[in-house]
């Protein structure tokens, strides 16, 4: 099947980390704040958009991605330790946003955008982790298509205004997998910190 581009899709779903034996919830995307993207632009799982592209509004779903179809595996060389001057501000450390399990937006030398959880700050130190939230899971989506259209000119301009002022597809955009209310996969293998970006 063609993949479909420039379609507006919003779904509600719950996902689910698969376990030894059990199901942990540990996202949702209600009706009232549904994950929305347009198809065609990365900013969703590319296994992610397959699965749901094609449905039509009212279509339920459960399907599960394997970690390679979602966000590779855990990867130790990811965690970094980084000098505390880096997040300074004028000169003083940003007590007030770097603490341990604080999600922080960061960027590299080529100016991609993309977020890390502090695991641990010493006196000269910060211990980052650079992995994806949900890097080495596996994944269970269960929900429905709330909407699946073609997208307007005005959402597809929004697209890629977004894209492209905050480097989204690129790799670090918090919440904002095209509309993403706050959620966490949705934006591409980057790790967007967006919720769902997936």
């Amino acid at each position: 099947m063609d993949k479909a581009q420039n379609k507006y899709i919003a779904v509600t779903y719950k996902l689910y980390t698969v376990g030894e034996g059990e199901n942990e919830m540990i996202e949702e995307a209600t009706p009232e704040q549904p994950f929305q993207f347009i198809s065609g632009f990365g900013v969703t799982l590319d296994a992610f958009e397959q699965q749901v592209a094609g449905l039509e509004e009212g279509a339920e779903f459960d399907f599960t991605l394997t970690k390679e179809e979602a966000y590779g595996d855990y990867e130790e060389e990811h965690v970094l330790e980084l000098g505390r001057e880096v997040f300074s501000v004028n000169g003083q450390f940003d007590k007030e946003h770097i603490y341990k399990d604080a999600i922080v937006p960061l960027q590299n030398e080529d100016g991609n955008r993309f977020y890390g959880r502090v695991l641990d700050i010493t006196d000269k130190k910060v211990k980052m982790d650079l992995n994806h939230p949900l890097a080495g899971k596996t994944l269970n989506f269960k929900g429905k298509i709330a909407e699946n259209r073609e997208a307007t000119i005005t959402e597809i301009q929004n697209m890629i205004n977004r894209l492209s002022h905050e480097g989204c597809g690129g790799g670090g955009c918090d919440d904002c997998a095209g509309g993403c209310g706050g959620h966490e996969h949705g934006h591409g293998e980057s790790g967007c910190g967006c919720g769902h970006c997936h």
